[in-house]
């Protein structure tokens, strides 16, 4: 797929496919692509813990309440986690639209659902059981695809300026 077709067309999906399971090998694929991520300093300050067990991601999708009760439905979530760096937030955040993007490309569904800035987030890192001193990013569900969201988006008119505002 090339780069821009996997850039205009990935959506977020929260409706899954119940009966059908994503292969081990796509899935260390998809998330091989978040290391090759931008990273501040060189610090690839990122773990990905991927969660297959149907009984995990249920108990996953409790934790994250009502901001991801899609994701009980997913053959998959990987939950994004960083070191407390200067740039964790940013580092992490490229790693999971590269994870996104290479989901898309391999025909994989999913939903970035926030991290850091949640409720929720103490519950995860203990639930993933996350060593001291490291900051979830995101939580991404996966799944093959039961819609197809054609939410427009914004015309490059509308929000392309040159120079200044």
């Amino acid at each position: 797929m090339e780069i821009f077709e996997a850039i205009k067309g990935r959506r977020s999906i929260r409706k899954y496919k119940k009966d059908k399971e994503i292969d081990k090998k796509t899935l260390e694929e998809i998330v091989d692509a978040g290391k090759y991520a931008a990273s501040a300093r060189s610090e690839y300050p990122w773990k990905f813990i991927v969660i297959t067990s149907r009984e995990r991601i249920k108990q996953l999708t409790e934790i994250v309440g009502s901001n991801g009760k899609f994701m009980a439905d997913a053959s998959a979530a990987i939950v994004v986690i960083c070191k407390d760096t200067k740039y964790y937030l940013e580092d992490g955040s490229a790693a999971t639209q590269n994870i996104l993007l290479a989901a898309y490309a391999k025909g994989v569904g999913t939903c970035w659902i926030a991290g850091d800035k949640k409720d929720y987030f103490e519950k995860v890192l203990s639930f993933v059981n996350a060593p001291s001193g490291y900051k979830l990013v995101s939580i991404i569900s996966c799944g093959i695809p039961d819609e197809k969201p054609v939410k427009p988006k914004p015309d490059l008119k509308d929000i392309l300026v040159w120079e200044k505002l």
